[in-house]
């Protein structure tokens, strides 16, 4: 038996070749060139051109990844996260949104979408996240910064740095730039 091919997508084609194995809604915006594996699932969110998209991700409504990253499998992408262009997921990063998450409200209700606010994260050009990392809400990480495999992000990271750990803390500067005009 072969091994399913993954999905190329773009705006023009994803209702022709949408699979029973990939839930990707109508209000998903691809640009061109994106892969996306089997066993995805995707609402309202918009993908840049050339993106790679592993298998079992979920990427929520008002998420933005932007041209050329890869988001390897097993990877959670929350509402209010942007990852701009040339970012790199590693497998099983989870990103959240909420400092304060509930299922009930203080009454003992079911919270609603009006009992919570959205906190955004943003991770900035040409960042690196490694496996199993968790990243908390409200926080920026900088150009070209990486962070170690199973850290737990709870603040800015800089430009150009490695963190690691739980919490995660700056280890040290990276010793190259790729980007012009970067220093």
């Amino acid at each position: 038996m072969n091994a399913p091919q993954p999905l190329h997508l773009s705006a023009e084609n994803v209702g022709a070749n949408a699979s029973a194995l990939r839930r990707i809604a109508a209000d998903v915006v691809l640009g061109n060139g994106v892969v996306i594996r089997d066993f995805v699932n995707l609402y309202g969110c918009r993908i840049g051109d050339e993106t790679r998209i592993g298998t079992f991700v979920e990427i929520q409504r008002g998420a933005v990844i932007g041209r050329r990253c890869k988001i390897s499998s097993h990877s959670f992408i929350c509402a209010g996260v942007q990852i701009e262009d040339g970012c790199f997921i590693g497998h099983n990063v989870t990103f959240i949104n909420d400092s304060y998450p509930s299922a009930v409200t203080e009454q003992g209700e079911l919270q609603q979408d009006s009992d919570w606010q959205c906190i955004p994260t943003l991770v900035k050009q040409g960042a690196s996240i490694g496996s199993g990392a968790t990243i908390l809400c409200g926080l920026s990480i900088g150009e070209r910064a990486i962070i170690g495999a199973g850290a737990v992000v709870t603040h800015d990271v800089p430009a150009h740095w490695i963190v690691a750990g739980n919490p995660a803390r700056p280890l040290r500067q990276r010793d190259e730039c790729l980007i012009p005009d970067c220093n």
